[in-house]
């Protein structure tokens, strides 16, 4: 944890767009934040202290981002916040920890301490930059290799302008088009902008714009014309002088003064003025966001009436902004929509399916948009148990009794095809899945539960006159009951039934419920694991099969486990033999079910076969090949063609992802001769291995003959010399270090490094590197011992030639 602590005691300042303070400014800050660089993933601290001793009660601290958001109600995994008090000194310390820092971290913040009358803050910048991004050092042999690119013509498109020109009730929906998070803050910088008014000025021939808009990681460029070419000017960023870095760089060019910031962050977003004595030109530069993408489409949803339904995506920033639809209409948060979000993942939640719930869902970013499908089934209604006949001698009760798979539905009665009507002799109830009239008086009653040989009674009282048996009843087996009615005065004979009652189980149709990601090809990769959970229903314990391409699936090469509800195939490492169709199969007596599952591993792919020159005319060369042998398993999607020149056999890549198997190379240069290969591509990437031409392109050379005259080569032989030296150098211990200088020879001199005199041989603690003649000794992380004085040698036949540097360690 990196922890940044400034104890400069500095005079808060105006800043240009924001409001002032109503209470008094007091110094109550003895330490304050300094604006930092953060590396994307490392954590960052931030320490201030507050001076008590003139306080009669405890101060009131805040950290705020922007203008208005307060980070207090934040407080999580991500934000961390820490308060110290130190009776001695009477001095309140407050600390606030960015944990594992994103590229949304970045941005203006402030602390601001309150008490009573009195409060003070402080403002600071947050920039990100990726892990390993060193703007600071100079690489030597980079900048030998630099070329100048072709940039394409980009639309710039100013928002500031756009917002200018808009209504009010647009502005909303501009911010979420251009990504534009602080809303608030831009409107009221752009109210007070419109009240100024451009004045002449003595110094500036050309003012700065009033506004400018640039994208995250591009760079601007903000320009003043001045009317005294020798004239100094300071550059003010919210009120605080900026000096020249990698960030920033001055140019002077005449009168024209130039400021450029390099790869701007949302911490770039701010006033800036250019100063000369005592006038100024002010501009705000607003920095947008690039579009929100989406990352992980919508999944259509098929669900049963009354479940959960869920649809996820998955965008391409954290914290991002998105908008849910139905139909066309947008969804709001009420009882029925709800919203979640965690990091780059959006949710949209409905708890309880219905009917009007069937329609297309759509979401929408300031960069793209997805739909999904909701279908919803009504749930179909089962008779399990239905009504049996029943013959009765006159007097006795008749109970009727039917179970269905739905609790909630309630049944009518009919006799003869007219509606049963509950009355004192007629009894309906409803319990669960159970429901039934019954024809008898009400009256205490028993039930007993005898075996085939009515032996060992055992009473249950029940005070309804029908009883439901649950139990460990034996399956299968016949078995008969009596019922005794019981009062004060005694037991009634039993009833005994007529004919005994074969017991059986509840069945329930087997079913496979197979997974979405399922129900179309499986595709996985070789070497990778398949674990595959498909859960089933079904009573009793349906029996489980697995077919592979119609054979019994071969246990020694995949593991199956199979449980009461469902059943796992299980692959540790895949293999490219493990493609094909699996059946399952869920089978009770003769009620089945079946699915089939279609599982492909792939590979990368083989090397195209038979490239071959066709043809060459002007600076272009045609090439045509065939497809590989081995495709992976899967089809291919493209080729890469590469081009190197006979003399230096450097490859370089001249096409990427061509479809067909054949291409045309322009833009050879004259006189050359080139070798082509080329590489396939799947699903899985490139192959390993490329198929090389048979033959070359020469470009032969046109134009008229010159009869030159006999050329005798000269002897470039030369014995080594320096032109760049090594240059005296003071690092940090800890920290890598380079030192660099040029050398030039012929023939190509050997290159030895000396450190004291002492030949440095093969240390893995240096990295001697020879780049065309540039020469760099890289030295991992260096202690204190590491200092003292490096030679560079070059020897050859001619000569031989040496520099030298002293390198000081200094403690971190």
């Amino acid at each position: 944890i990196s922890v940044y602590i400034v104890s400069l005691n500095l005079p808060v300042e105006h800043v240009p767009g924001e409001e002032p303070q109503m209470s008094q400014i007091s110094g109550l800050l003895v330490e304050k934040p300094q604006s930092v660089t953060a590396v994307k993933g490392k954590n960052v601290t931030f320490v201030t202290k507050v001076d008590s001793s003139q306080m009669l009660r405890k101060p009131t601290m805040k950290w705020l981002k922007g203008k208005w958001m307060d980070l207090g109600s934040k407080a999580g995994k991500h934000l961390q916040f820490k308060e110290t008090y130190d009776r001695n000194t009477k001095i309140y310390t407050y600390e606030m920890t960015i944990v594992k820092v994103v590229d949304g971290d970045a941005g203006g913040y402030r602390c601001e301490v309150t008490s009573k009358d009195k409060c003070d803050s402080c403002t600071f910048d947050i920039s990100v930059e990726d892990a390993g991004e060193d703007a600071g050092e100079l690489d030597f042999s980079g900048l030998l290799k630099k070329r100048k690119q072709k940039e394409e013509p980009e639309i710039d498109v100013d928002v500031w302008e756009i917002l200018k020109n808009a209504k009010p009730c647009d502005y909303e929906k501009i911010a979420f088009e251009y990504g534009i998070t602080d809303l608030r803050g831009l409107l009221k910088r752009l109210k007070k902008m419109k009240k100024v008014e451009p004045k002449k000025s003595d110094a500036f021939l050309k003012k700065l714009d009033p506004a400018y808009s640039v994208e995250k990681g591009k760079k601007i460029q903000l320009s003043v014309e001045l009317a005294d070419p020798n004239a100094q000017v300071k550059w003010l960023k919210n009120g605080q002088e900026i000096k020249p870095s990698a960030k920033y760089i001055f140019e002077s060019v005449g009168g024209i003064r130039k400021l450029i910031i390099n790869k701007c962050t949302l911490a770039d977003d701010a006033a800036y003025e250019c100063v000369i004595g005592e006038e100024k030109s002010f501009t705000e530069v607003f920095v947008q966001e690039p579009p929100v993408t989406i990352t992980k489409m919508l999944d259509d949803v098929h669900v049963v009436v009354g479940e959960k339904v869920e649809f996820e995506v998955e965008v391409s920033e954290e914290g991002a902004n998105v908008k849910w639809k139905k139909d066309g209409v947008e969804l709001s948060r009420d009882g029925k929509y709800r919203f979640k979000k965690d990091g780059t993942k959006h949710w949209l939640i409905i708890n309880e399916a219905t009917a009007e719930d069937i329609g297309t869902y759509y979401v929408y970013t300031s960069g793209g948009e997805s739909k999904g499908e909701l279908e919803v089934e009504e749930k179909e209604l089962e008779v399990l148990q239905s009504i049996a006949d029943l013959t009765l001698k006159a007097a006795e009760q008749a109970v009727f009794k039917c179970e269905v798979s739905d609790e909630k539905v309630t049944g009518k009665w009919f006799k003869d095809g007219v509606e049963v009507i509950p009355s004192d002799r007629i009894k309906m109830t409803h319990i669960g899945r159970y429901s039934g009239p019954l024809t008898a008086t009400l009256i205490d009653s028993c039930i007993s539960k005898l075996t085939s040989s009515l032996t060992s009674p055992i009473l249950l009282y029940y005070p309804l006159c029908s009883f439901l048996l649950n139990g460990d009843l034996p399956v299968g087996e016949k078995m008969l009951f009596r019922v005794t009615a019981v009062n004060i005065a005694g037991r009634s004979p039993p009833a005994v039934m007529a004919q005994a009652v074969t017991i059986r189980e509840i069945v329930e149709r087997p079913k496979i419920r197979l997974p979405r990601q399922l129900r179309t090809k499986y595709i996985k990769r070789v070497g990778e694991k398949v674990n595959l959970v498909i859960p089933f229903q079904g009573k009793p314990r349906p029996v489980v099969t697995w077919l592979k391409d119609g054979a019994p699936l071969d246990t020694g090469l995949v593991n199956i486990r199979t449980s009461d509800v469902d059943t796992i195939l299980f692959i540790r490492q895949a293999a490219r033999e493990h493609s094909g169709q699996y059946t399952l199969s869920v089978q009770i007596e003769n009620m089945e079910d079946k699915v089939n599952l279609e599982i492909q591993i792939v590979d990368k792919p083989g090397p195209p076969i038979a490239v071959t020159v066709t043809d060459v005319w002007g600076f272009n060369a045609a090439l045509e090949w065939k497809p590989p042998k081995d495709n992976g398993n899967c089809e291919i999607t493209g080729y890469t063609i590469q081009k190197a020149d006979l003399k230096t056999k450097e490859w370089f890549t001249v096409l990427e992802h061509n479809r067909r198997p054949s291409c045309t190379v322009s833009d050879l240069v004259m006189g050359n001769e080139y070798t082509f290969r080329v590489f396939s591509e799947n699903i899985c990437g490139m192959s390993d291995d490329a198929g090389i031409s048979k033959n070359t392109a020469a470009i032969a050379k046109t134009g008229l003959q010159q009869n030159l005259k006999p050329y005798k080569e000269k002897d470039m032989c030369s014995s080594p010399k320096f032109i760049t030296p090594l240059v005296d150098r003071s690092v940090i211990a800890g920290y890598s270090a380079a030192i660099s200088c040029a050398v030039r020879g012929h023939p190509k001199p050997k290159i030895i490094w000396m450190k004291n005199k002492m030949i440095i041989g093969e240390d893995p603690k240096y990295l001697m590197q020879n780049n065309q003649g540039v020469l760099t000794l890289n030295i991992r992380k260096p202690s204190l011992f590491d200092g003292g004085k490096y030679t560079c040698r070059a020897i050859n036949d001619l000569g031989e030639d040496e520099v030298e540097c002293k390198l000081e360690l200094e403690k971190k």
